[in-house]
């Protein structure tokens, strides 16, 4: 039975279109436009999708494209990226495609944004930027804005006009960028918790409020206009104990720790062949701290543990993400969080059209 108690915020997903061991990269995509219907079905908030870059065991390399899959597949859930690399665009495609976006799915659009560059030189090289191309996030979003405020080098077409809610991933200078410019934080909850609280109240703290932005439409999931909102993404696993939580959160843990000891982010396997693998001293110590930062256990243990979190941080609202071999687990524990928490409540409403 559904709960009828209220949640203090919204939640919401995240999903990186893993490959599972021995499947097609479409299958994964496919499995995404699937999911993100069932999420709409549950009652969260909000279905992102991410961008990577030529890694093997990720399908996700074209949010916007993946997201209009998306938005065309559902019609309640706003859909959103978490995030597109801005240094690795034209702001003015960014604001075209976005507004593409929001003309063909109004009111249902997010603009997640991350300054990230590709993960090797040779990624790098291909998407020709350096290293040094995330120096320019913040002038790239001041220019991305531009183009839907009508103040861009050029009239994009069909941005200009268009009311996109723009989000800022905190990666590297992200909180401060989010604060000058005014825009929402979006922000992983860290294995030390103080720096994930201190890097929240430092956005908070500088925060400057633009009026051009101000784009709040209460119930629809556009943040609230001239003041902060932060978004804490977490890696949550939910069953119906936290012994088979666990066995939720081992393939991801696994693919981490490999892309942080060998990388290169490799295709989930399933628990039991994590748990059957003999890991080397360093394989082990990545394993061990990719499951640091994950919450698990009873749908009731985790709400209460992502409840305790809003409090301590002040976020606005919670993304979840899970990555698991088997959907139909995956689906289960968003499901059994779902009933949890009520999220059915802040279902939201379509903003009006832009």
């Amino acid at each position: 039975m559904t709960s009828t108690r209220r949640f203090p915020v919204p939640l919401s997903i995240l999903d990186r279109s893993l490959t599972r061991e021995g499947e097609h990269p479409g299958q994964a995509l496919r499995e995404t436009v699937r999911f993100a219907q069932q999420a709409e079905e549950l009652g969260y908030l909000r279905f992102w999708v991410s961008e990577h870059h030529a890694v093997p065991g990720i399908a996700g390399s074209a949010p916007t494209v993946l997201a209009a899959a998306v938005a065309s597949a559902t019609s309640r859930i706003r859909v959103g990226t978490g995030g597109v690399m801005l240094p690795n665009h034209q702001p003015l495609v960014v604001a075209e495609q976005f507004g593409v976006l929001e003309s063909l799915f109004p009111g249902r659009i997010d603009m997640g944004l991350g300054r990230s560059v590709g993960f090797t030189d040779g990624i790098r090289k291909a998407l020709r930027v350096g290293k040094d191309a995330a120096d320019g996030f913040s002038d790239q979003i001041a220019e991305l804005l531009g183009y839907f405020a009508g103040t861009g080098l050029v009239h994009a077409r069909p941005a200009e006009g268009l009311r996109v809610p723009p989000f800022v991933l905190a990666v590297g200078s992200g909180a401060s960028v989010a604060a000058a410019h005014g825009l929402p934080l979006v922000i992983g909850a860290a294995r030390d918790e103080r720096r994930t609280r201190e890097a929240v109240e430092t956005y908070r703290a500088a925060f400057r409020p633009r009026g051009a932005h101000e784009t709040g439409l209460p119930g629809t999931g556009v943040p609230p206009a001239g003041s902060p909102y932060v978004v804490v993404a977490v890696n949550a696993a939910a069953a119906a104990t936290r012994e088979e939580a666990e066995l939720l959160q081992l393939p991801e843990a696994w693919s981490t720790a490999v892309s942080r000891t060998r990388g290169t982010f490799t295709p989930l396997l399933p628990p039991e062949q994590v748990l059957g693998r003999t890991m080397s001293e360093k394989e082990r110590a990545a394993f061990d701290e990719a499951r640091q930062s994950q919450l698990r256990g009873t749908a009731a243990e985790v709400t209460e543990a992502l409840a305790g979190l809003v409090e301590r941080t002040g976020a606005d609202e919670v993304l979840l993400t899970l990555n698991t071999y088997d959907p139909a687990q995956r689906l289960d524990s968003y499901r059994r969080l779902a009933e949890a928490t009520g999220p059915a409540e802040n279902r939201p409403t379509p903003a009006p059209a832009s």
